[in-house]
């Protein structure tokens, strides 16, 4: 049983942040693009070919807040479009290490900020108040996680012609209260799922 609210939910679990870290250190970008992706949705598009690495300090650098850095990398487009929105969710979850622990402090001994804007309207100042945020956005929420469970249903990922079932699974979901039963229930009545008969399931 759980006791710390830090843990509660995906956002807390040590497979998703592992999953999303580095091997040395945590990436903000990968556990941003992550929850952009599968939680609310909405995929950040490939970055360009000529987008340059993230900088790493040398050996006799000073090593710059994870913050500074990312403020660094996105200083200029092409960069800032998708990173302004990105890295601050990713920050959010910077109070766990790269295999998911606690950590109050990085290891130079710099406190962890994780405050930050979520689609620069929802502030939060730690982590429960992020995933709180996301549920704001019940909506967007929600047509991610019917999209979801409408492609596990099918045995294969959302065509463009699902797009008229799947918006009408999240608009019966939402009116009634984002029941879980009720999107259940319109996933296994929606055409998609008794027909089988888009294209893409033959690919």
């Amino acid at each position: 049983m759980l006791t710390d609210p830090n843990r509660f939910g995906l956002l807390g679990k040590g497979g998703i942040l592992v999953m999303t870290a580095l091997p040395n250190r945590t990436s903000p970008v990968l556990r941003g693009k992550y929850v952009l992706e599968v939680l609310l949705g909405t995929p950040p598009p490939l970055p360009p070919a000529n987008v340059p690495p993230f900088k790493e300090a040398g050996d006799f650098e000073k090593v710059q807040s994870v913050r500074a850095r990312l403020e660094q990398h996105r200083a200029v487009e092409p960069c800032r479009s998708c990173h302004q929105i990105m890295d601050p969710i990713g920050i959010a979850m910077e109070n766990f290490d790269p295999v998911g622990r606690w950590r109050d402090h990085y290891e130079n001994g710099r406190k962890v900020n994780p405050a930050g804007m979520l689609f620069r309207k929802h502030t939060f100042g730690n982590v429960i108040e992020f995933k709180d945020a996301i549920l704001v956005e019940k909506v967007r929420f929600t047509h991610a996680f019917a999209s979801h469970l409408l492609s596990y249903a099918l045995g294969r990922k959302i065509a463009a012609t699902d797009a008229p079932a799947l918006d009408r699974i999240v608009s019966k979901t939402v009116g009634a209260d984002y029941s879980m039963q009720k999107l259940i229930h319109e996933v296994t009545q929606s055409v998609p799922f008794l027909s089988k008969g888009s294209a893409a399931s033959k690919e």
